[in-house]
Formats: C-alpha cells, sequence, structure tokens
C-alpha cells in the first residue's frame, strides 16, 4: 500500500518526525482506527484508514483496528464484521492480528475509575440528563454541583461499586470526573464518566451494566495498545484537554498523544451515520450497499477499486481546516485507475438492429479487438460478427443535426475493430418505431481502415446479436442533486434533494459474449459507455447484472454550466 504515502510530508508526519529525532515514544509509532460498530463505514472514515495504517506502513510502526464498543444499545455484530472487511479491503492488509476491542479493557478502565474516586477526583451523581443539561451554565456562569461532588470517597466508591452491581436503573446515577465547574470548555465540566446501560453487549453479554463514556475511554484504550500519535478529527479538538487530563491524573499509565486533522467532507452526498442509517431505514436506498451510497461497501459494490480510493485520499491531502471536497477528484480518481486497469469490451445499453444486407448469410467471422490499449499485456480478444448485430440506437438519427457523425441514411462510419458501413435505410413498424437499421459494408476495410485512404468521421460499437449477452445494467448517479445537500444553513429536508435520476435499470442489454464468464472482482470499460462491473447477485430474473461505476467523462459540469 505503498502508493498511499504523500510525496510531500502533511503536518502529521512532520510531527512524527519530530518525535523520532528526538527520540521520542522509544523510537516508536503507533496508530489506531476506531470505530464505533454503529453502523458502516463511508467515505469518509477511508481517509482515516489510510491515514493512520499509512502512517504505520511509512514508519514501520504498528497499525490497530480497535473497535470502540462502549454503547451496547447501537452496537451489533454484523457492522463489527462489515468494518473488518472494508478495512482488510481498502489496505490489502490482513489484520487478523491486529483487531482490539474497547470491551476487551473494560475491567482496567474500572480500575482506573476506582483511582480517581480514591483521589477524590471522581463522584456519583444522580442528577438526570435533563438536570446536568440545565445545571450546565453558560459562560459565564458556572455549573451548578451536584451532591455528590461533596461525598466522600468511600462513599462514591460504594455508589460506584454498587452501581457495577446493577443495583440501579438507567439513568439514576453517573460517574463524573470533578474537575472545573467554571471551564470555557464545557468538556471539562465535570463530564460524565460512566452511565448505566442495562443491554446486552455483542461480546460481554450481560456481564456489564455501566458503560464508559467515550471521552473516558479514548485516552485509556490508546494508553494500553501504546499508542503514540492518536490522530482524530476536528471534532475531538475542544476534548483533548480532557484526554489530557486522564491521562494526566492517572499513575502508571503509558501516556499517549492526541493530534487532529479535517475530516472528510464531499459534494452531493451526506457523511452522517444518523442520515445514513434514515436513508436505508426508510427505503430510499436499498441497503448499507446501495451503490449510491457512500459507504466504502456501498462504493466496493458500484466497482470503486481500493487503489482508486488510496489515490483519492493521497490527492486531498491531510489539513487542519474542514473544507467540502468536490466529488469530481473521487470520480477522476476512479476514472483514472481504471482507464490503466478497466478491461475494454463492446455492450449495447438500448438495442436496435442492424442489418448488413451485403453481408455473406450464415458467415460468422471472428474480429480481433483490443483488451485494453493502455496496456499492451492485456493482448486481444476475439468478437463474434456476422450479418445482424445491435447498435445503439442513439447511433442512428434519421434527421440528424450538424455535427453528429453517427449513422444516418447516406452516410458511411465504422464499426469498432470490424468495417465501415453505409446506411441505406430503416425498417419500422405500425407505430413507426424503428425495428431496424439497414446498411452495406465494405468488405476490404476489415479492421477498421480502408485501403484506399478515405476517412470517416464516426466509429460506433455493436455487438453480434446470435452470441450476445443478456443483461441487467444498472446505471448509477449521484445521490444528491444539490452540492451541500446537509447544508445547516438550509431548513429544508436533505432528502428533498435525492437525485431521481440517481438509478435507472436497463433490463436488456446487450453484451459482447467473453462478459459471461466475467466477476465481481474484474472492472470493464463498456466502449464509448463508461466503466462496469458484474454485480454479485443476479436480477430476479436470472439475468447477470452489471453497474456501472462512473461514465467516461464528468457530465455534470454540463449540467452546472447550463444552470
Amino acid at each position: 500500500m505503498n502508493e498511499i504515502l504523500e510525496k510531500r510530508l502533511n503536518f502529521i508526519e512532520q510531527i512524527i518526525e519530530d518525535d523520532l529525532r528526538e527520540g521520542k515514544n522509544g523510537g516508536r509509532v503507533a496508530t489506531r482506527f476506531p470505530p464505533e460498530p454503529n453502523g458502516y463505514l463511508h467515505i469518509g472514515h477511508a481517509k482515516s484508514i489510510c491515514l493512520n495504517y499509512g502512517l504505520a506502513k511509512k514508519y514501520c510502526g504498528d497499525f490497530v483496528l480497535r473497535f470502540d464498543d462502549t454503547n451496547p444499545a447501537k452496537e451489533e455484530t454484523e457492522y463489527v464484521e462489515s468494518i473488518i472487511e472494508d478495512v482488510k479491503w481498502l489496505t490489502g492488509d490482513d489484520l487478523s492480528n491486529r483487531i482490539r476491542y474497547a470491551s476487551d479493557y473494560f475491567e482496567q478502565m474500572y480500575a482506573w475509575a476506582e483511582e480517581l474516586i480514591k483521589k477524590g477526583k471522581a463522584y456519583v451523581c444522580n442528577q438526570t440528563p435533563d438536570e446536568m443539561r440545565d445545571n450546565r451554565g453558560t459562560p459565564s456562569i458556572p455549573m451548578k454541583p451536584s451532591e455528590g461532588r461533596e461525598y466522600t470517597s468511600e462513599k462514591n466508591l460504594d455508589l460506584f461499586r454498587r452501581m457495577r452491581a446493577g443495583e440501579f436503573n438507567e439513568g439514576e446515577y453517573t460517574l463524573r470526573a470533578k474537575i472545573d465547574l467554571a471551564s470555557p470548555n464545557f468538556n471539562l465540566r465535570d463530564p460524565v464518566m460512566y452511565r448505566i446501560v442495562k443491554a446486552d453487549h455483542h461480546r460481554t453479554g450481560n456481564k456489564w451494566c455501566i458503560y464508559p463514556m467515550y471521552d473516558w475511554a479514548h485516552g485509556l484504550e490508546d494508553s494500553v495498545e501504546r499508542i503514540t500519535h492518536s490522530i482524530c478529527t476536528l471534532e475531538f479538538e475542544h476534548h483533548r484537554p480532557l484526554y489530557d487530563w486522564f491521562l494526566d491524573n492517572l499513575d502508571n499509565i503509558w501516556r499517549p498523544h492526541q493530534y487532529e486533522f479535517a475530516r472528510l467532507n464531499l459534494t452531493y452526498t451526506v457523511m452522517s451515520k444518523r442520515k445514513l442509517l434514515e436513508l436505508v431505514k426508510g427505503g430510499y436506498v436499498s441497503g448499507w450497499n446501495d451503490p449510491r451510497m457512500p459507504t466504502i461497501c456501498g462504493i466496493r459494490r458500484r466497482g470503486y477499486t481500493p487503489e482508486s480510493i488510496r489515490a483519492f485520499c493521497r490527492e486531498i491531502g491531510v489539513a487542519k481546516m474542514n473544507s467540502i471536497i468536490d466529488v469530481v477528484k473521487l470520480e477522476n480518481a476512479i476514472r483514472e485507475n481504471l482507464n490503466k486497469v478497466a478491461l475494454r469490451r463492446m455492450g449495447v445499453l438500448r438495442p436496435v438492429k442492424l442489418l448488413i444486407e451485403n453481408y455473406p448469410d450464415g458467415q460468422m467471422e471472428q474480429i480481433e479487438a483490443v483488451n485494453n490499449p493502455e496496456n499492451e499485456s492485456e493482448g486481444t480478444r476475439l468478437v463474434p460478427f456476422s450479418k445482424t448485430l445491435y447498435i445503439e440506437r442513439d447511433d442512428f438519427m434519421e434527421e440528424p443535426p450538424k455535427k453528429y457523425f453517427r449513422l444516418s441514411i447516406g452516410r458511411e462510419v465504422r464499426l469498432r475493430y470490424a468495417y465501415y458501413v453505409t446506411c441505406t435505410g430503416i425498417d419500422k413498424d405500425a407505430d413507426g418505431n424503428i425495428t431496424q437499421v439497414r446498411c452495406i459494408y465494405d468488405p476490404t476495410t476489415r479492421g477498421g481502415t480502408s485501403a484506399d485512404g478515405r476517412k470517416v468521421q464516426g466509429t460506433i460499437h455493436w455487438v453480434e446479436v446470435n452470441s450476445a449477452l443478456s443483461a441487467e445494467v444498472r446505471l448509477y448517479d449521484r445521490l444528491f442533486t444539490k452540492e451541500n445537500p446537509d447544508d445547516p444553513q438550509d431548513p429544508t429536508d436533505y432528502k428533498v434533494y435525492l437525485n431521481p435520476d440517481a438509478f435507472e435499470v436497463i433490463h436488456d442489454a446487450k453484451l459482447e459474449p467473453s462478459l459471461n464468464t466475467a466477476t465481481h472482482e474484474q472492472r470493464f470499460q463498456f466502449e464509448r459507455l463508461g466503466y462496469f462491473c458484474k454485480d454479485n447477485i443476479n436480477a430476479a430474473n436470472g439475468k447477470p447484472v452489471f453497474n456501472r461505476t462512473v461514465s467516461l467523462r464528468d457530465t455534470w459540469a454540463k449540467i452546472e454550466k447550463k444552470n
């Protein structure tokens, strides 16, 4: 995965190199990616994965995939399994020996909590969540103290142990840190460390009924794992003083350090797990792996490659200020990658028959076609050719406008890799719909070149009728029509901006027969149409399904310019 490493140092790399020169952390580098198993990963998480894994790789350090499984009410094994699969796919690494869980450390966290209680730096509070919120104060008015703040360490220790024993109901008590009621940083105004949650945990069952809050658990997990550089997104910047306070007030503990970078925000999508869950549960998409979703499993199903995601993350870099990245950068990353690796194939999405009137009846020949002009080592393949072919319906017009270089009556075009053909007429049904385009071919132009040097301006693709593979093709586009559907200044429900044209199904496309053996891992360019991959499920009618990953060029730029 060396390609994810940037040539120029970002600010985190500079910090690491300074630390290494100064001999900090024993000359070690250890990073982690700490997802909560309460949903599927999305493209924003990919940036964090590439950064943390890439730093460990670059500096020959250690990397840990750690699940922050501290909220059993929202966590599921399904999410754990999907996250493991996504991270392995993105990094290309087997992480079996580097998977950790916060729940592995619950006993140690509990012991550290008792240590703070004994030092008089934590207490049990009986305020309800509403009372806590009402008592928080304002920037100029301190928080109202809880009566537990004045309890003895012995009484707080007794209450905390009874919390663990399950004597109290949810919301009845919490454990809070005793820090500063008047701090301008509200995170330091006696934050909650533990709350009572009586729900089965996906790993520990009902062993625990008190669970650590993220701010309490975060630094402790880093400490147990001897993380050197705990890299978070910018929303945790104001939590860093609390991260430091917990570590500074515990004895004989490894001291990690937290650093923050800008999270990834992408145009024409939403990155909120809550909103993505709304789309799934509301039936606006078919699931977490819907190819329109920004989830890693969704874009993977759509045909994105790990190399393209890593290249995208490398291009946008690591910054200290939040911004919104144009989705065009992501689309261009996959185009650039697939242009190099995708096999070329011909497919006709909206077919109409092309009859070559002067081609011998019953004759079938094999036309040599290039697999990838960007990579000669891919060689060539043979494509069946006969008297009757399928072409795209849009590749013929009865009354063509200026600069239309495809088929019309009397016009000559090139059939890709095959022959020059000239349109002689059309056949229509009773409703006036074109059922067949007729033409004649020049047998001296085999291979798509003319011996007499004449040129044609149009080249169209085709598929031989008798050998064609019938398939369902799904055309995917951007999920939203608005550049920033999650704009906090816009009171409109973000779902209003869902793109009605983000998903189109073509039920009877015709593809060249070599695609019959395609696998989900392969990537293809359907010539003149875009990049596609085979879905890992078939259509309801048993036909193979191909998903469009991305078009050949950015069509939205023209739309936006027109608007």
